[in-house]
């Protein structure tokens, strides 16, 4: 038997590691904050954040924190490690570089840690909850021809067949319009961005938009877009802004990512990613006209490839976080050209 063997260390073979993970924020608190709920990880030496996603040679050894950030991983094999975590309510990974040596019976108190998540600017809109999941969107009912009982009334919605399908019956024609502080990311923003099946059988990839406006901008200024992602299935995020042109070449391309399945198998997350798109100010219009930003996933030899979104957020350009007053400029020559303006006011 396995626990008889060997190979199965017992407590007095194994190690510890303790310590406290704050949050740092400057632009939500002043002071560093505990770190209530974050999921904090022993996983081998990486060279990367986030590389502990993609370990699956090796022990890994995770634990909560509690309300006040303290966290205690036990039991731990001996082994060569660095500490990862991340935070629900927060973009991004925490990787703590230094190298941790466990052997037999090691106890190791790693004191303070702060994170400091990805953050250039104050928030100016936002769109579902940083949690690695896709949960919080609007997950339709599922065809009743389709339906598993066991899942009727349960909180994960998404346990249902052919949900997929549902897509391409609720925007037969255009895709998802997402309108800033009009719509609601529960009821309006779908699961998954996936293909749209056609009378012929075939796929289309979709183009979604989210449309926003700015009382002012910063022309000289670099916005942030942060797109987190909870799952991508052979999928493409192409990104433009106030260009609707699919064949020009998009100011972002994420490639060929993913390979997660959660589509077809009925999840909610997979592998995360997030990346980071810088806009320039100059193409940004202010006033009543909306600005459009464009996501287009391309890809459509299949009703499964797409992806899931986790959390997206628009930043403004960096400034006094302590102040909060952003020195803005009309840009009234660009509210008149029509090449920048959206069809839609």
């Amino acid at each position: 038997m396995f626990p008889r063997s060997d190979d199965y260390l017992l407590a007095n073979q194994r190690g510890n590691v303790t310590g406290k993970l704050l949050i740092s924020d400057k632009y939500i608190f002043n002071d560093p904050i505990p770190a209530n709920g974050a999921h904090v990880g022993l996983a081998p030496k990486g060279n990367v954040v986030g590389s502990w996603q993609r370990e699956c040679k090796d022990y890994q050894f995770w634990t909560t924190t509690d309300e006040d950030g303290y966290f205690s991983i036990n039991h731990i094999c001996p082994g060569n490690y660095n500490i990862h975590a991340w935070v629900p309510g927060f973009v991004g990974n925490y990787w703590n570089e230094a190298d941790i040596t466990v052997t037999s019976g090691f106890v190791m108190d790693m004191g303070e840690m702060v994170f400091e998540p990805p953050r250039d600017g104050p928030t100016l809109w936002e769109i579902g909850i940083p949690d690695r999941s896709a949960a919080e969107f609007y997950v339709p009912d599922p065809n009743p021809k389709y339906i598993n009982k066991l899942y009727l009334n349960h909180p994960d919605r998404f346990r249902q067949y052919g949900l997929w399908e549902r897509y391409s019956e609720l925007y037969p024609n255009e895709d998802l319009v997402y309108t800033v502080g009009e719509s609601d990311y529960a009821k309006d923003w779908f699961y998954a961005q996936v293909t749209r099946k056609k009378e012929d059988n075939t796929y289309q990839g979709t183009t979604w938009k989210i449309k926003f406006k700015l009382d002012s901008i910063h022309l000289d200024g670099i916005y942030k877009l942060r797109v987190a992602i909870a799952s991508s299935t052979y999928a493409e995020l192409q990104i433009r802004v106030n260009n609707p042109n699919t064949n020009q070449q998009p100011l972002f391309s994420s490639g060929l990512i993913g390979k997660d399945n959660s589509i077809a198998r009925h999840g909610i997350h997979g592998l995360y990613w997030l990346f980071n798109v810088d806009i320039k100010g100059s193409s940004l219009v202010a006033g009543d006209y909306y600005n459009t930003i464009y996501l287009t996933q391309p890809r459509n030899q299949s009703p499964f490839y797409g992806i899931m979104y986790d959390y997206i957020r628009f930043e403004a350009p960096p400034t006094n976080p302590y102040m909060m007053d952003i020195q803005t400029t009309k840009c009234d020559k660009m509210n008149k050209d029509p090449k920048y303006l959206d069809d839609t006011r």
